[in-house]
């Protein structure tokens, strides 16, 4: 394409040729070619404008920033006023728009967004409907997996896979939209057909400062409904019982809105009644309209009720027809790192991993557990580096308060020293009086001494981490997985109580 063709009625000035050809756009010089557009945004660590030397030398054509800076008289030089919203638009524009070729369901909110994505997935699965999905865990779609870096990508790798999508023969998007996406322009001009709106707790006030300026962010999805090109109609599929949700009602959104709630009393589009909690799965009465549909999930507690419902919403306004919903629903398996069971075979105790890392998400996962708990609920968990400081002792608190005993630890430290993030957390546990907690920084042997310690009838829940695979340490990533330590230990552990059987001896524990 021409320049010249990919700008646009915005605030740009241009020195240079406007007719150079643009083969291919990019914000890493290190993926620049001969003839592409290297956009210099600004990241978390360092500066694109750093990069402009290394993007010429490797053919950029073309160099877009929000200042005037030195650029060498070959390369055409466009300097916008907002570098994060040009480079969205002009990823439309050189993509030929691909949002409008899809039915586009976009997941907001503190928690659940990735467990309705999944959920979502597997009924349109099973009503034969190739869907893709962009989220924390991965970007997935007809067999194939990209892994992500951030759960809402950049406008620019957003466009790119969303055309990959469409030319594949994809109709239908699943997206988790963080509240950064949002705030720094990563989904501007995207035009979402359905947006849901999960619920709202402390998180990222590092970023955002406070409770209110996170809502903002959130509530950004809601009011680009109805704006754009396509003319199908729109939905807000919103928690009736959220704070923040019942917030977001009173709000003016282009959108027809749709409500779901667990409470008996509300007047709702989507409730679920009879409630039954096991630890193998949930069931419960949907309530649609005139419809009356037992459901059952493979999924524990009453959160994830919450996501159920969310999930049969986006589907039955997607067009799914409400018998392959129930369907699909049962069949929705184990989400990566969402109280995933990791196999403790003949130990007689079970033991489950999980992402949260946020007050009402660890406070969720325990409720749901102790619902479901015979005996003991030993808890492994650690806070981030470099987030939020204000949420760390109020997660000790809960942590001490819902467990029978804690191992504190470390979780992603960052640059932090993860000493001082376990006396934030500290503070919180001070204030119950309660002394059931050990610090073990190596979250290795944290795991390891949970899983020594758990007996017939106990729970072990290793939080914080979920499904990633590495631990952030200074600026570097170790490899590193809950699921793979936990199999580890459980594996020795089976080992030594199958010689002990064998020796007519009592267990050994290391």
């Amino acid at each position: 394409m021409i320049l010249e063709e990919l700008l646009f009625d915005e605030n740009v000035a241009v020195f240079g040729n406007k007719g150079v050809e643009v083969l291919g756009v990019s914000y890493d010089s290190r993926t620049i070619k001969k003839n592409f557009a290297f956009i210099a945004i600004h990241g978390h660590n360092t500066d694109g404008v750093k990069y402009i030397d290394e993007a010429i030398e490797k053919g950029a054509s073309v160099i877009i920033t929000d200042s005037k800076c030195s650029v060498d008289n070959i390369t055409t030089h466009v300097v916008v006023e907002d570098v994060f919203r040009f480079m969205s638009i002009f990823s439309a524009k050189f993509y030929n728009y691909p949002d409008r070729e899809l039915t586009i369901v976009g997941v907001t909110g503190t928690n659940g967004k990735t467990t309705i994505t999944y959920m979502a997935e597997s009924i349109f699965s099973n009503f034969d409907v190739d869907c893709g999905v962009v989220g924390t865990i991965n970007c997935r779609y007809k067999g194939k997996v990209i892994e992500l870096t951030n759960t809402t990508p950049q406008s620019l790798d957003i466009y790119r896979i969303m055309r990959h999508m469409v030319d594949d023969g994809v109709k239908y998007l699943l997206m988790e939209v963080s509240s950064h996406a949002l705030e720094l322009g990563r989904v501007y001009g995207i035009e979402f057909d359905i947006a849901v709106f999960t619920n709202l707790t402390r998180e990222h006030l590092d970023f955002h400062k406070n409770i209110e300026s996170y809502f903002e962010a959130k509530s950004i999805l809601f009011k680009g409904l109805g704006v754009g090109k396509k003319k199908n109609k729109k939905y807000a599929i919103i928690n009736a019982d959220d704070k923040f949700g019942k917030k977001l009602l009173k709000m003016s959104i282009g959108a027809e809105v749709k409500t779901y709630s667990t409470l008996e009393k509300k007047s709702v589009d989507f409730k679920a009644e009879n409630i039954e909690l096991t630890s193998n799965g949930s069931e419960f009465d949907l309530f649609f309209g005139s419809i009356l549909k037992r459901i059952s999930i493979n999924h524990i507690g009453i959160y994830n009720i919450y996501n159920a419902l969310a999930a049969i919403a986006v589907a039955i306004y997607s067009g799914v027809i409400f018998a392959k919903v129930a369907e699909g629903l049962n069949e929705s398996k184990q989400i990566p790192g969402r109280l995933e069971r990791v196999d403790a075979k003949e130990l007689g105790f079970k033991v489950f991993v999980d992402y949260a890392h946020t007050v009402n998400a660890l406070t969720n996962v325990m409720q749901a557990l102790k619902m479901v708990a015979t005996k003991r609920i030993i808890t492994v968990f650690g806070c981030g580096g470099d987030r939020d400081r204000t949420k760390r002792p109020l997660m000790g608190m809960k942590s001490v308060v819902m467990s029978d005993f804690v191992f504190l630890t470390s979780d992603n430290p960052r640059t932090e020293n993860p000493n001082q993030i376990v006396l934030d957390i500290e503070v919180g546990i001070k204030k119950t009086n309660k002394n059931n907690y050990k610090v073990i920084l190596d979250r290795e042997i944290a795991v390891k001494e949970a899983i020594t310690m758990a007996e017939k009838g106990d729970i072990v829940l290793i939080a914080g981490k979920g499904h990633e695979k590495y631990q952030v340490v200074g600026s570097k990533k170790v490899s590193f997985s809950d699921v793979k330590i936990a199999k580890k230990y459980l594996v020795s552990r089976e080992k030594r109580k199958t010689i002990s059987k064998k020796n007519c001896q009592k267990e050994f524990i290391f």
